[in-house]
This record gives C-alpha cells, structure tokens and sequence, in this order.
C-alpha cells in the first residue's frame, strides 16, 4: 500500500492510501470489507458497536467518532473545494436590499467580474424572475449552478440606469489571507482556512507589511477551521524559536514533527487571535507558537478538536475519512475536546486587547489612566489630568486611535486640567478607542508635559 504524504484537512489532516490492486467492482459489500480493514489498522479510538456485525457503510460509521465519515467522490472533491476556499458561482457577496440585492463585493476572475459587475450594482432579476423583497437565501439558490451554465442578471446601477447581462457560473477562490497596516505601525494578517497556498500567501503578506513599514504583527485565526497539515508546519516555520509543528501519535507509533525551515520570520512578539471556532491546524499551530513562547495568543479557548483524520481512496474512488491519529503542542498538552486557552482572555473582540497592546509597547515611558466606558458615540468626552494645560495644542500631540484600525478625526479643547476630545464623525458602537497624549502638549506655565499619557476608552451599545 503506497503511502502520498497529501495532508490536509478541515478537520485537520489527510494522506491518501490508494489500493493499487483494488478490484474494478464497485458494490457495498466490497466497500464494507475495504472500509474495515482499514478502520481495524489505523483508526484511533472508541469503536461503538461490533465492527464484524455491521453490514452497511452508515451503520460502520455510526460506531466512529464524529470526525471519521464516507464520502463519495464527488463529495470527497467538494471537500478539497472548501478547504482551498474554492466554490461555484458568480463570484459576489450580496446582502439585502428594498431595490433587490445589493453586491457589496465582486471577486476576482469570477464570472461576475468578467461580466463588468460592481460593487454597488443592485441586482432586481435573475432570468427574468424579480428578486425584490428576496431573502438572501432565495436569491442564492438562484445565483448558484453547475459550472459553466449561465444566468440573466437584470442590473440597477449606481447611476440609476439599468442592464441585463449574461454572467457564466465558474470556479473561483475566495480570498484566504488578508492583510491591512493598523496604527502604530502594527501588520494585521487574517488567515480563512489552511489552504494549501495558505502559508505562501502568509508569508508574502508578512513582507509587504514589513516593506511598508510593520514592525510588529497580529495573525487572526478566528473562526479557522483548519486545513492542510503540512501548511501548519510550513507557519510553524515562520515564527522564532518554533522548532517543533506538533506530537503525534497514531495506532502503532508516535513521532514528533518538526516546523518546515523558513526564510522570513514574525517577531518574537506577535500576537495570534483565537476564539471557540479556531479548529484542527489552527489549534495545532496555536498550541505550538505557546508552547515554545513564539507567540501571544488572545481570545478565547478554542473549539478542541486535537484528532487528526487521513483520507483513505477506495477502489471505486470514494473515500473514507478516519480518525488516525492525536496531535499536541510540544509540551504534550491535551488539546482534543479540551482546547487551547489563550495567554491573555478576553471579554471583547480580541483584536482591541491585541493592538492596544501593540500600541503599548511603543510608549512604554507614557503613563496610563483609567479607563473611559460608555462614551457617547456623537458627544464630546473629558480626559482629567493632574495638571492644567495650555489652551494652545499643538498638531498631532492628542491622537485619538480605533483600536483594529487607524487614527480618527478629532477636534481638541482644553478646560483647566480637563482635556476635551471631540469625534469629527460619530464613533463606532461597542468599538474600542485607545486615546494618546504626547509630551508635546504644553501644560499652563508653557513647558512642555514630562511624560505622556494613554489610556482605553469603549463606546456605548
């Protein structure tokens, strides 16, 4: 039995088994004797039931655990699809609206792209069928298709003017990893599914952002799933001191795979945000860059899912996914239904805490005060300070940050030793500011302050 080293995973990982002298015949019973040799070989864990007796795939499957399953091979295709973030359609996102459904995003290479749709289009028809007053859900069953089939889509644009245009349904890939430049100098990098590209696409984002001027970093990796193995040892490979990926232990053995050798690195320093849907690869990196102390992570426990699956071709190409294996950190951690706790928890999007802590450690000379909670989005907000200050303020000396985002507009005023800051546009609801102060703000006698000051602030709900 020849073994591919194909990792992947939703779930977490997969290597492919092919039956060279599998039999051409495709019946159940084949399929059952086929699928319990390997069940009795490699799989790891609690059997429900008498393997022997079961006499269909659906009752075999009962007696595993809940990530092992049957997939046909279309099934199985589909699968990779998701992984890779790759689908069928016309390539928008779409939400609704009193005009039919708006498209907030086209992405590239799809067939609406193709066909010169744009954001802000409002689509009121598709084959002639009005979907205004639809439901998202409605209109997706009909935007949906095999590939290559093709739609009338009635267009309202942003002009008022209106068109009908033939978009062709094709395969393309949503975007896996994005990346942004936040205040402070802070590169922000989110990360969808552990794609095969996935590390790459990291990796070239980590140089970008650097090249424009990053010198600390934050890798989101809420709500992934997972995806393939070897792109997780390939991330591993990215941080400092990360030397191991993961332990490993199967049916007869145990090994302890090590991070794939990087090139470029993330500093020491950077910060990993996590939540209870941060599954399989995700957990398995997490646990890692922790356990070495190559990074920080922030959020909240994650889903525990610390079994790896393989994927198993039979002889009429479908595929049986089976529990193969448990993996840890380096430190030999349980993360299987158990989770990885986070080193700094958190109430709130895990993304304020993180960048305000960036942003910290860059001012580690200024003073924090209290906290502000409950600001008014549209109103002015008072800062106190120990001393009076000079009505005359300086450019740039008061700064006023959204925290996973950039400097806000505002307009400043002083009061005796009351610092009144005012919003050019109203603030953001449940969104976290972060509020700077520098020395170069004068106090009353005109010399300048000897430290500065920072301090959260959270707008009201």
């Amino acid at each position: 039995m020849k073994k591919i080293v194909w990792s992947f995973v939703f779930v977490l990982s997969f290597f492919i088994f092919p039956f060279a002298n599998a039999s051409a015949a495709s019946n159940e019973q084949q399929l059952v004797k086929e699928i319990k040799e390997i069940i009795e070989e490699n799989y790891v864990g609690t059997i429900n039931g008498n393997l022997q007796n079961a006499k269909t795939i659906p009752e075999i499957i009962d007696m595993l655990d809940p990530y092992s399953t049957y997939f046909t091979k279309k099934e199985f295709e589909e699968f990779i699809n998701s992984i890779n973030l790759s689908t069928i359609g016309i390539g928008v996102v779409i939400e609704e609206h009193e005009d039919g459904i708006h498209i907030l995003r086209v992405f590239e290479k799809s067939g609406a792209a193709n066909a010169g749709i744009v954001a802000g289009d409002i689509i009121t028809a598709i084959n002639g069928q009005s979907v205004v007053g639809s439901s998202i859900q409605e209109a997706s069953s009909l935007l949906i298709g095999d590939e290559g089939t093709k739609i009338d889509v009635t267009l309202q644009h942003v002009n008022g003017k209106t068109s009908t245009t033939t978009i062709t349904r094709k395969k393309y890939t949503l975007p896996n990893v994005e990346s942004e430049l936040l205040f402070g100098n802070v590169g922000y990098i989110a990360m969808s599914s552990f794609s095969e590209d996935g590390a790459k696409l990291v990796k070239d984002a980590l140089i970008q952002l650097k090249q424009r001027g990053a010198t600390s970093f934050i890798l989101d990796l809420q709500n992934n799933g997972g995806g393939y193995v070897s792109t997780a040892e390939e991330m591993t490979g990215l941080f400092p001191q990360a030397k191991i990926a993961y332990l490993l232990e199967e049916a007869h053995a145990s090994y302890k795979v090590r991070a794939a050798h990087q090139n470029e690195k993330f500093p020491a320093n950077t910060r990993i945000l996590v939540n209870r849907y941060s599954a399989s690869a995700s957990e398995m990196l997490a646990a890692s860059l922790q356990d070495q102390q190559s990074a920080i992570l922030y959020g909240e426990t994650t889903y525990g899912k610390g079994a790896m699956q393989g994927f198993f071709e039979l002889h009429d190409g479908s595929y049986l996914k089976l529990t193969v294996g448990k993996f840890t950190g380096p430190s030999g951690k349980t993360i299987n239904e158990v989770g990885v706790k986070p080193n700094i928890q958190t109430k709130t999007a895990p993304i304020f805490q993180a960048h305000y802590d960036a942003i910290k450690e860059q001012y580690t000379h200024y003073k924090e005060l209290a906290s502000l909670k409950n600001v008014p989005s549209t109103k002015t907000f008072t800062v106190k300070l120990s001393q009076a200050l000079s009505s005359q303020i300086a450019e740039g000396s008061v700064q006023l940050v959204a925290l996973g985002g950039n400097e806000v507009p505002i307009t400043t005023k002083v009061d005796g030793q009351s610092l009144l800051v005012t919003p050019s546009k109203p603030l953001n609801s449940g969104q976290e500011y972060m509020l700077l102060v520098h020395p170069t703000i004068q106090k009353e006698t005109d010399k300048k302050l000897q430290q500065g000051i920072y301090l959260r602030i959270t707008v009201k709900k």
